[in-house]
């Protein structure tokens, strides 16, 4: 199904009044927390596509369960809400949908058309929603297995391409279900038995799958015991220059490895460890501390170089260099997808070369939500008194350029 379909007003009209099909879903309103539970579980089911129609659900607001509409206003604050089911975290890996107010039968509604993940299974709050006929439920051990399987046969991202020279060896299985599982999935479904460690790595995405238990470029970013090495340059570089220029002396310096959580901690110790503090006692009535730079925003532009970055073919680190002037965050590989070198940086303007570490980062609380990182960053840096961070954008890398505090 090509990722830009749109149905004709004839086709919704078609599926508004087919009562046994299981691509849709019909809600009359999206008031109230159990009516937005129910649209996001609808939402994730079609993703997951369990019977394997290849082919968009369509979820419809303001019309009854007989596809009568109800006149709910559709208002532009509707249309947002409804669009931050795509980009709120809640639904991982992220749907593709499109939400838009289109007027059938002689009523405006708000329709929301939602294509098949070729990265199933998609969770819900943890959970893995799957429609069958008038049946929206938790997906059993056996469908989940399913779901896992649908996957081998797509056209897949690099960061759950198999690593063939690795093994589960090489994963660590105790931050696994110590650390990773219980941020995954809801405490029910990780009770339910059935599931071996094998379907359970597979179902995060971290082996190729339960029957070839090749770590993927995800499974050993997030739970490698040394990744660097399968994935040279999957690590950060940290200088402190004594300087202005890269030539000048170098007071510290690190080369950050291990999983992607143990690097971005480490590099927080480093900031934090640098990041001197002045107390102004002059400017009010009482006295406060004030940064160099704000640690928030240094986090979100990390946080943006690591996920952003390309892990194909490059033995390159992010880089983080500290001046005693600014700090540069480079990220290797250039713009991505709908991002481009014109564009980077612009509200609304977002694409995820790494879609599934995307998820697991979101998984483990580096990300609050997509497509905010920057924008979270710029409020930041304002408020602490630091000029605007400069993204510097090329076919190569991403260099982000933050000065300090007047």
């Amino acid at each position: 199904m090509p990722m830009n379909h749109h149905f004709s007003d004839a086709e919704l009209e078609a599926l508004l009044d087919d009562l046994e099909s299981d691509r849709v879903e019909r809600k009359e309103s999206f008031n109230g927390g159990n009516v937005r539970e129910k649209a996001r579980q609808a939402v994730c089911a079609f993703a997951n596509d369990l019977p394997g129609h290849n082919a968009p659900g369509v979820l419809f607001i303001g019309v009854t369960d007989k596809g009568r509409p109800t006149g709910l206003p559709v208002t532009d604050a509707l249309l947002r809400e409804l669009a931050d089911m795509h980009s709120d975290g809640k639904i991982l890996p992220l749907p593709v949908m499109t939400v838009e107010k289109r007027r059938l039968k002689g009523a405006d509604m708000a329709v929301i058309t939602v294509l098949p993940s070729d990265m199933p299974p998609v969770r819900y709050d943890g959970r893995i929603w799957i429609r069958i006929g008038s049946r929206r439920a938790i997906a059993s051990a056996q469908e989940e297995r399913i779901l896992n399987e649908k996957r081998r046969y797509k056209d897949i991202p690099f960061d759950i391409n198999p690593v063939p020279s690795s093994g589960l060896d090489t994963l660590s299985r105790l931050y696994f279900e110590n650390e990773f599982l219980p941020a995954a999935f809801a405490a029910d479904v990780l009770e339910a038995n059935g599931r071996s460690y094998e379907e359970r790595l597979a179902s995060c995405r971290m082996i190729a799958s339960p029957d070839d238990p090749t770590p993927t470029v995800l499974g050993l970013l997030v739970l490698g015991i040394s990744p660097q090495d399968f994935l040279p340059g999957a690590e950060i570089q940290f200088l402190r220059i004594n300087g202005v220029e890269l030539a000048d002396d170098v007071v510290d310096e690190a080369l950050l490895r291990g999983n992607i959580a143990e690097q971005l901690r480490s590099l927080r110790e480093k900031i934090m460890a640098h990041n001197r503090t002045a107390v102004d006692i002059v400017s009010g009535p009482t006295h406060r501390m004030e940064a160099l730079y704000p640690v928030a925003a240094l986090d979100q532009l990390v946080y943006n170089a690591v996920l952003h970055r390309t892990y194909e073919g490059t033995n390159t680190p992010v880089r983080v260099y500290w001046y005693n002037d600014r700090i540069e965050i480079v990220s290797p590989g250039g713009p991505y997808g709908n991002v481009t070198c014109e564009n980077f940086g612009k509200p609304g303007i977002t694409d995820y070369r790494n879609p599934n570490l995307a998820s697991a980062m979101k998984t483990l609380g580096f990300i609050q939500q997509f497509g905010r990182g920057i924008a979270t960053a710029r409020k930041l840096m304002e408020q602490n008194g630091n000029p605007a961070p400069e993204f510097r954008p090329d076919t190569h890398n991403v260099l982000c350029i933050v000065r300090e505090r007047a």
